[in-house]
C-alpha cells in the first residue's frame, strides 16, 4: 500500500514469459516496435544495460515497449532466436525480428538503437498533429505574419518542448521581427538535447546575417560605392550583406566569391566565413549552397 507522500513509479517495462511471448511480443509488434531484452539475475552487463533501455523506451512515450525476458526461467524463445550470450537485445516489428544486438552497449549507443526501432512505426497522430502545426506556422512566417506563427510555434513547443523545428521557427519568427535579443535569449536557452540540432545551427548563421543586415547600408549607395573603386574590398562585403538584407541570396554568394577570388585572405579570410554562414543558413540541398559550395572548393583548389 503506498504511503501517503509517494507515487508509484512508472513501469517501463513487460516483464514477459514464454507463455506470454506470442502476445506480448509478435502479436503486439504488429502495431507497435517491441524491443525484447533477453537477461538473468546473475548477468553483471545486464544490469548496466537494463536501465539504458528502460530509460531509452520510456522517452519515446508509447512508440516502442520494451519486454524483458529472464533466460533461466524461460528458456524456449530465447533458445529459438538462438541466444547465446547475454545480454541480447532483439526489435520486432510486424511479428519479425528486425534488428538486435549482444553486450552493454553505452546509453548514447543505446539510445540510436531505440531511435532506430522506435522509427518503424512511424508518427503518432500526436506526432502528425505537431507536424501539421509547425507547417502552418512555416506558412503564416513566410506571409509574413511573424507575431501568429510565433504564436503557434509557442504551442506546439508547450506539447513537444524538444520539437527542434518548432523551437527554430520560434527563433526565426523574433530574427524576422527584429528582435534580435529575444532570438539570441531563446537560441541559448535551447533543451540540451537539441541544442546541436542542424535546425538550430542554421538559425544560428541566420541571426548572425539578421544582426549584420540591420547595418548595412543601401543596396543602391554601396553598388555606386563599388563602382567607383571596384577594388573596395569592404563596400563588396558590405554590398554582399545588404544584398543578402533584402534576399537576394543569389547575388550576395556572387560578389563574396569575387571577393574571395581577388583577396581570400583579406580581413582574415572574411570572404569565405560569410560564405560559410550563408551556406549554414540555407537548407542544405538548396540549389544557391550547393553552387555555391561547388564554386568556392574550385576556387579554393584552383
Amino acid at each position: 500500500m503506498l504511503g501517503t507522500t509517494g507515487t508509484a513509479p512508472a513501469k517501463t517495462h513487460i516483464d514477459g514469459t514464454d507463455a506470454t511471448f506470442v502476445a506480448e511480443v509478435v502479436e503486439a509488434s504488429q502495431t507497435v516496435p517491441v524491443i525484447v531484452d533477453f537477461w538473468a539475475t546473475w548477468c553483471g552487463p545486464c544490469k548496466t544495460l537494463g536501465p539504458a533501455i528502460e530509460a531509452s523506451v520510456a522517452r519515446t512515450k508509447g512508440k516502442v515497449r520494451l519486454v524483458k525476458i529472464d533466460v533461466d526461467k524461460n528458456p524456449v524463445y530465447s533458445g529459438q532466436l538462438r541466444v547465446q550470450s547475454i545480454p541480447t537485445v532483439y526489435a520486432f516489428w510486424k511479428g519479425q525480428p528486425v534488428d538486435g544486438f549482444q553486450g552493454a552497449l553505452p546509453p548514447s549507443q543505446v539510445d540510436e538503437f531505440v531511435a532506430k526501432v522506435a522509427a518503424l512505426g512511424g508518427a503518432s497522430p500526436e506526432e502528425e498533429s505537431l507536424a501539421e502545426a509547425v507547417a502552418a506556422a512555416e506558412t503564416m512566417l513566410g506571409e509574413g505574419d511573424a507575431s501568429g506563427a510565433a504564436e503557434i510555434f509557442a504551442a506546439v513547443l508547450q506539447e513537444e518542448p524538444e520539437n527542434a523545428a518548432a523551437y527554430a521557427g520560434l527563433v526565426r519568427c523574433y530574427i524576422a521581427l527584429k528582435e534580435f535579443d529575444q532570438a539570441e535569449a531563446i537560441l541559448n536557452g535551447a533543451p540540451a538535447a537539441i541544442s546541436k540540432a542542424t535546425e538550430l545551427d542554421a538559425v544560428h548563421a541566420q541571426l548572425d546575417l539578421a544582426r549584420q543586415a540591420a547595418k548595412a547600408g543601401p543596396v543602391d549607395v554601396l553598388r555606386a560605392r563599388l563602382a567607383a573603386d571596384p577594388a573596395d574590398h569592404q563596400a563588396r562585403f558590405d554590398l554582399a550583406t545588404a544584398l543578402h538584407a533584402t534576399g537576394q541570396t543569389e547575388a550576395a554568394v556572387d560578389e563574396l566569391l569575387t571577393l574571395f577570388r581577388k583577396d581570400r585572405e583579406w580581413n582574415e579570410g572574411a570572404a569565405k566565413t560569410q560564405l560559410f554562414t550563408i551556406f549554414g543558413a540555407l537548407p542544405a540541398k538548396d540549389p544557391i549552397a550547393l553552387n555555391g559550395r561547388r564554386k568556392l572548393s574550385s576556387l579554393i583548389f584552383a
